[in-house]
């Protein structure tokens, strides 16, 4: 059994984590706060967004009119991988990056994979582990705005268009609760131009034409598509992190009160000890 000294360093040191894991939870509800609100607003526009522009597309006739959509052989293909830039989240990371190499796994051999990056943690271990990186934007979330989102998905859709990829796919977690993150593979490019299914048929005046107004609504479509998906992710990084940091703080409670348990235990045994030491001495004495 550890000494004293060891064990009451030991109820100080869980005693110093707890207040930092409870303090690191505190700052990830206010966080969160904020973060949910942004997607919960951003939300219903993006889905309406993505909904008129299925319904319009979805009436364009070939390739060359909406060129977006273009199906091709899919010989390069690139992964946009969405993490957060910090750690203590849970599985959080971990999943995304599993998700990402599953599907270069499914991949055929003769395809070309390669890795957009947001976020440190998926930057840093791709790197590490030698696949192959189109691009690294770690520094979106020191200034989260869909101006700078725009300019990545800018240069997405210019290399698809360009073919320089066939196909590209976002990977990353979509904020349901704090408690709750779901795992994303979300087709980008092309962009599946069927319309959903509805009982009612919306009648649109088109001004100057069906096809300028897709052309232009296809842009910001997509654009709006990435930056939902970079404020899904955001949101649902500081779930998984205020739920980590919650069992953390339990989990040190716990400990805390073992350690005083096994302190006090401890403690009983070495007076007792110390009792039965001056009575055997005094006993000695006597005799």
């Amino acid at each position: 059994m550890p000494n004293l000294k060891e064990i009451r360093s030991r109820i100080t040191s869980v005693g110093s984590t707890m207040q930092i894991t409870s303090a690191m939870k505190m700052v990830s509800a206010a966080k969160l706060k904020r973060a949910q609100d942004a997607i919960t607003q951003m939300r219903p526009y993006s889905n309406k967004l993505t909904d008129l522009l299925q319904s319009l597309s979805s009436s364009l006739d070939g390739s060359e009119n909406n060129q977006y959509s273009e199906s091709r052989e899919v010989k390069k293909l690139l992964i946009v991988s969405i993490t957060s830039n910090r750690g203590l989240c849970g599985g959080f990371n971990s999943y995304i990056i599993k998700s990402v190499k599953s599907i270069i796994e499914k991949q055929n051999k003769n395809s070309n994979v390669e890795i957009l990056s947001i976020g440190k943690k998926s930057s840093e271990h791709f790197t590490k582990n030698g696949f192959k990186m189109f691009s690294v934007h770690d520094e979106v979330y020191n200034d989260l705005t869909f101006e700078n989102i725009s300019k990545i998905a800018e240069t997405i859709i210019n290399k698809f268009l360009s073919k320089e990829f066939d196909r590209v796919v976002l990977v990353y977690n979509q904020f349901k609760n704090a408690a709750t993150q779901i795992i994303m593979n979300e087709n980008y490019l092309p962009i599946d131009n069927t319309a959903k299914e509805s009982t009612q048929t919306a009648d649109y005046i088109f001004e100057p034409n069906q096809t300028e107004i897709v052309k232009e609504l296809i842009p910001k479509s997509l654009k709006t598509q990435l930056f939902k998906a970079v404020l899904d992710s955001h949101a649902a990084e500081h779930g998984a992190r205020m739920t980590a940091m919650h069992k953390a703080t339990d989990n040190a409670a716990e400990l805390k009160k073992e350690l005083t348990l096994t302190y006090n235990k401890a403690r009983q045994a070495a007076i007792t000890g110390e009792i039965l030491e001056i009575v055997g001495g005094a006993e000695a004495l006597n005799n």
